[in-house]
């Protein structure tokens, strides 16, 4: 299911690029082509409407998935991940500009509002269903970070208990939404997109990964000029400002 999924968002965007001469042509804006992490739905979509210059089509995902499908030939203009390993492993083989770093965020354990669960312990019990990310996936390598901290046997505990790996944030939001799980492994960010469906346990700071993302050009984007522009507003502009707004922060300095 999951190599189709990949297969069918890989044909999608590459026909997102199809029609661009024609509009430009015609006197319309260009399209700007925006593969992002789907943990910055709500903030892109906020600004992408007032990007100025072109028409921003944004397509969300798992950013591995992302960089998979431009691995397989797929150019998007820009490819915004919800980690930096990627992007730099992307600039390393000359598939991405050199990328910058324009975001952090927090890991959290998020529950529904209503549930009785209040701690990280409370996971290691047999009647608990956790969501988590696939490994692959940026939140489910940062959450395997935060566990692998714990005693090895709490975290074997937490690890069995894991009932679905999803391939992004979104798929873990959802179980917990629908009850199909009792908590799962989120951005902070994620939990405030649900308008009080879910509530977050914050991880003791010693569990806490480095959660920063990454962006840059894709080599042979059919709009370099507005994909640089893009990018520099995700640091300083209407996209920064929406990221900060849906609870992010600023990148370290």
């Amino acid at each position: 299911m999951r190599l189709l999924a990949l297969v069918l968002a890989t044909a999608a965007l590459a026909g997102a690029g199809c029609g661009d001469d024609s509009e430009a042509g015609s006197g319309k804006r260009p399209r700007l082509v925006v593969s992002a992490a789907s943990s910055m739905t709500e903030a892109l979509e906020a600004c992408a409407p007032h990007f100025a210059g072109a028409n921003v089509r944004l397509q969300f995902a798992g950013s591995d998935e992302l960089a998979a499908q431009i691995r397989q030939g797929v150019k998007p203009d820009v490819f915004a991940a919800a980690n930096t390993s990627l992007p730099v492993e992307l600039h390393a083989d000359g598939l991405l500009s050199s990328p910058v770093e324009f975001a952090t965020n927090q890991l959290v354990l998020a529950v529904p509002r209503d549930s009785e669960i209040d701690s990280l312990g409370e996971l290691a019990r047999q009647d608990v269903k956790i969501a988590i990310g696939s490994a692959s996936v940026p939140i489910g390598s940062y959450a395997r970070e935060a566990l692998g901290r714990l005693p090895a046997p709490q975290e074997r505990a937490i690890l069995d208990n894991v009932r679905s790996n999803e391939p992004d944030v979104r798929g873990i939001v959802g179980k917990l939404t629908q009850d199909a799980a009792d908590a799962g492994f989120i951005y902070v960010t994620d939990v405030e997109a649900t308008d009080g469906e879910l509530r977050s346990i914050a991880l003791p700071p010693e569990l806490q990964p480095t959660v920063t993302y990454g962006a840059g050009v894709v080599q042979g984007a059919e709009r370099p000029e507005q994909a640089e522009r893009f990018v520099d507003q995700l640091l300083d502009g209407r996209c920064a400002d929406a990221l900060r707004e849906a609870g992010f922060r600023p990148p370290p300095r």
